[in-house]
């Protein structure tokens, strides 16, 4: 006869062998699905900056304009563009895609390790976006505007946010 001890390591290890572990499976599923998400980001995301920096240059039947422009006040140029814009369409889709074209930018993590970190990460695309501005104004193939760096840097903050809550919620690891 077994005493009340054994019997219950017994009945563990019978638990241990024979019953599974749903929440670990549900884990490795997760982290399955994140790891084929990121090898889609790291193919992706340099056919995406390409996609990008078309309509910064050539799209939208760009020509090279007479003079540069540069605007340097804050916010001013975008509520100017609502103020004077009669379609809601065309406001949303200047304004907000100046932000949403932005947010895959926050995942760069992914592909740059040290980019997992939020200051590193905001210091090297605003000094990229910088670089950008500066070459539309001197190619005169667009315009050097302060609102564009700020939307498109919002864009970058609100994909690193959404990066790192999928690294914890996913994987439940913090940076």
């Amino acid at each position: 006869m077994l005493s009340q001890n054994e019997y219950k390591k017994l009945y563990t290890d019978y638990q241990a062998i024979f019953v599974p572990d749903f929440s670990n499976l549900l884990i490795l599923k997760k982290e399955k699905y994140w790891l084929l998400f990121c090898k889609i980001y790291r193919t992706l995301i340099p056919f995406y900056i390409l996609f990008m920096l078309y309509p910064m240059f050539s799209g939208f039947g760009r020509t090279p304009y007479d003079f540069n422009i540069v605007r340097l006040v804050p916010m001013v140029s975008t509520a100017g563009f609502i103020k004077e814009t009669i379609q809601w369409k065309t406001i949303v889709i200047n304004v907000f895609g100046n932000v949403i074209m932005f947010v895959p930018f926050g995942f760069l993590g992914i592909v740059i390790s040290g980019f997992k970190h939020f200051r590193k990460l905001m210091i090297n695309f605003i000094s990229a976006i910088i670089i950008i501005e500066s070459f539309q104004y001197f190619t005169r193939l667009g315009v050097f505007d302060i609102d564009d760096i700020i939307l498109n840097t919002a864009g970058v903050a609100i994909g690193f946010g959404i990066y790192r809550w999928l690294n914890r919620i996913i994987i439940d690891r913090d940076f």
